[in-house]
Order: structure tokens, then C-alpha cells, then sequence
């Protein structure tokens, strides 16, 4: 949780056909849901140039998509998280965690895998998928992990403009 700095020029103009100014809370719902991301308890507020953004994600990759998807619009500078992530399931603990011998006594479950933060990385002119792929992970071929990260707001790998603010999942 945190506040997240964007290119306020840069990004999709939610409001281009009807030349009102910046976006508001109902273009910025409809871009969430236009990409897939559900979040619970949604509340979205604007303030000027600053988008505060508030609920319950399935997971932190939801939540960092949610961020970009708020923050990737032309007029928003500024986003103000405070995503909490859902706890696990009951169905999801017990397929994360082996099956113990129930006559050897039950193991101490682990905690859930908290799924660690991506990086944010602002495009800059010339950048190319593979580019950032080879600075992050050392391999250009590595992209496809960026373009899937990112994915439904790329719909295609060599489709990224400067400005534009990318997850970089962390690699394994």
C-alpha cells in the first residue's frame, strides 16, 4: 500500500469523445472492468490529478493491475492504494499445504504464500519488451513473462508507448 507516481500526459483518455476534462470515478470503474479486474468493496475517489483507490483483491497480482489500470490513464498522476489482498480460502490452504499421515499426527500448516510485490517500470522512448526483459532478467527472451504480467492491458507485445507504467513480475 502506498502512492504510486505516473506520467499524468501519458495513457488511454477515458473521456476523448466528449472533450470533458480528466477522468472521474465511473471511467475509472468501467476501465477496471473493462480489463477483467474485480476488486470487493471498491471505492474509488478523485482529487484532481490523484486517484485514491480502495478494496479487497484476490491476489496481489489483481492488485497491482488495478494500480496500473487507475494510474494508465491520460490526467492521473497520482495513485493512492490501499488494496488489502482477501485471505486464502479454507479449499485454497488445504492445496497448498501436503497431506500430513494422519496416524503420524498432524504437521503445523505453513502460512499461505504471500505472492511478492512486481516492480513498476515506466517506459521510456525506444523501450522495447525484450529490452526491459534483458535489463530486468538478463534475458531478452523473457518478455512474454512481461507482456503476461501485463496482459489484458497489452493486447499486443510490440504495442507499449513511453509514459506507460508495466509490471515487472518478480522471476523464480
Amino acid at each position: 500500500m502506498g502512492l504510486f507516481n505516473f506520467a499524468r500526459d501519458a495513457g488511454e483518455s477515458l473521456r476523448h469523445a466528449i472533450g470533458i476534462g480528466g477522468p472521474d470515478e465511473k471511467d475509472l470503474t468501467q476501465a477496471l472492468q473493462k480489463h477483467g479486474v474485480t476488486l470487493q468493496n471498491l471505492d474509488l475517489k478523485v482529487k484532481g490529478e490523484t486517484v485514491t483507490i480502495k478494496g479487497v483483491a484476490d491476489s496481489q497480482a489483481e492488485r497491482e493491475k488495478a494500480i496500473l489500470i487507475v494510474g494508465n490513464v491520460k490526467g492521473v498522476e497520482k495513485v493512492d492504494d490501499d488494496i488489502r489482498i482477501a485471505a486464502p480460502t479454507a479449499a485454497q490452504v488445504r492445496t497448498a499445504v501436503p497431506q500430513t499421515n494422519p496416524q503420524a499426527g498432524a504437521a503445523a500448516a505453513p502460512p499461505p504464500r504471500i505472492e511478492p510485490e512486481s516492480q513498476f517500470y515506466t517506459v521510456k522512448p525506444g523501450d522495447t519488451l525484450s529490452a526491459i526483459a534483458q535489463q530486468f532478467y538478463g534475458s531478452a527472451n523473457k518478455y512474454q513473462a512481461i507482456f503476461e504480467a501485463n496482459r489484458p492491458m497489452l493486447s499486443d507485445p510490440n504495442k507499449i508507448y513511453p509514459g506507460q507504467a508495466l509490471r515487472i513480475p518478480v522471476q523464480h
